[in-house]
């Protein structure tokens, strides 16, 4: 067993079966409770991401000021665009430091609730090796009841409801945080991404347990609700909230 799973994945895997035991035996449950602590530990630096996106989205005019008038010559642009995030007191870490310190806990919690949900003999097997012999609570507890709702855990959804709610709101967290863009190349590929990701996650669903995508759907509504709370509607404005034209079909 290497340091990764020692440090990180086996803890989490047995913390997740010693809530569940207390959540009514219930794993669907533990997971959305335990989603929630998560998030709820990592807000400092989701808020960190969130600002530095919002800072990023905000200097976008002066950056692609900046490309048409140095787009030609690289270096100028480098030396352009660094003295205005330095101006602006941003930097390019900002937005990524927080994400690459998250990503770690984000992929434990993917394997664990993975492994928790096992129902095959090899399955349990290997899920035996991940559980602490001193505590006498976990191994009682496997394999644990899969039934959530109108859901199998260890199955994706047949009604395919999980795959749909994975999809919208992937699709509306990363509406929310999708720029304005003027260049109309880089428009189009902000919209086939903002269409691609959430088709991916969506049939990605399909083939992968909906204890997973129980967890997709609860950490796409928290980042809906801390994006709301941090930088607003962002670009769900332009769907909700349009001017509407006045009564001469003026806009």
């Amino acid at each position: 067993m290497d340091i990764w799973e020692i440090i990180i994945l086996r803890p989490m895997i047995n913390v997740l079966i010693v809530v569940s035991k207390y959540l009514f035996s219930s794993p669907g449950l533990a997971i959305i409770v335990f989603t929630v602590i998560i998030r709820a530990v990592m807000y400092p630096l989701t808020k960190q991401q969130l600002v530095a996106s919002k800072k990023m989205q905000a200097l976008q005019p002066k950056i692609q000021e900046l490309q048409k008038k140095y787009g030609k010559d690289k270096q100028r642009m480098a030396k352009e665009q660094a003295a205005l995030f330095k101006e602006s007191g941003m930097t390019n870490l900002g937005c990524i430091l927080p994400m690459l310190v998250q990503m770690p806990i984000w992929i434990a919690l993917y394997q664990s609730i993975i492994r928790i949900l096992a129902t095959g003999p090899e399955e349990l097997l290997n899920l035996s090796r991940y559980l602490y012999s001193s505590w006498h609570i976990v191994f009682p507890m496997v394999p644990l009841n899969s039934q959530f709702l109108w859901l199998n855990l260890g199955s994706p959804d047949r009604f395919l409801i999980m795959p749909i709610l994975v999809a919208g709101t992937m699709w509306i967290q990363q509406k929310m945080v999708t720029p304005k863009n003027t260049n109309p190349q880089q428009a189009a590929q902000g919209q086939m991404m903002l269409v691609m990701m959430p088709l991916l996650f969506g049939f990605l669903t399909l083939s992968y347990p909906s204890g997973l995508a129980l967890y997709w759907v609860v950490s796409n509504i928290i980042s809906i609700i801390m994006q709301y709370f941090v930088t607003g509607w962002g670009g769900l404005d332009t769907l909700w909230f349009k001017k509407k034209p006045d009564d001469t079909g003026k806009s």
